[in-house]
């Protein structure tokens, strides 16, 4: 299981494989969402 936290997620936007990249634009979009939702 890889981490969900937002600097791994950031970290594998550079990352070459596009499914990887994908995955980690999904848990930056989903916590910025839960994010906006709590202020």
């Amino acid at each position: 299981m890889e981490k969900t936290d937002l600097a791994s997620a950031y970290r594998r936007l550079k990352s070459p494989s596009l499914k990887t990249r994908k995955r980690a634009m999904k848990v930056i979009r989903d916590a910025k969402r839960t994010n906006n939702k709590t202020k």
